[in-house]
């Protein structure tokens, strides 16, 4: 079906749906429980999924592009997404 397309932006897309799917269906439990303390802990729950679906796409990109970027670049780029994360913890 998806033959024409590169398996690295295919698996990219797909966990990126996914993760939509996923942040609708929170959303909906959010209105369905219909309580702070209870939207709250779904909320936190997906705190998870963001930053483990960012190092996923990330890393299945790099891979695709492996053969195209030196080293360095690579670490440059881990780093950067690194930092990203550290930002949003701190």
């Amino acid at each position: 079906m998806f033959a024409w397309m590169d398996k690295a932006v295919l698996a990219m897309a797909i966990l990126r749906l996914l993760s939509g799917t996923i942040e609708i269906t929170a959303a909906l439990i959010m209105i369905r429980l219909n309580e702070v303390s209870k939207a709250l802990v779904v909320n936190s729950m997906l705190a998870l999924v963001g930053p483990f679906v960012l190092m996923t796409t990330t890393i299945i990109g790099l891979i695709g592009l492996s053969d195209r970027l030196s080293f360095g670049k690579i670490f440059f780029i881990l780093l950067g997404v690194g930092f990203i994360l550290y930002g949003i913890r701190k």
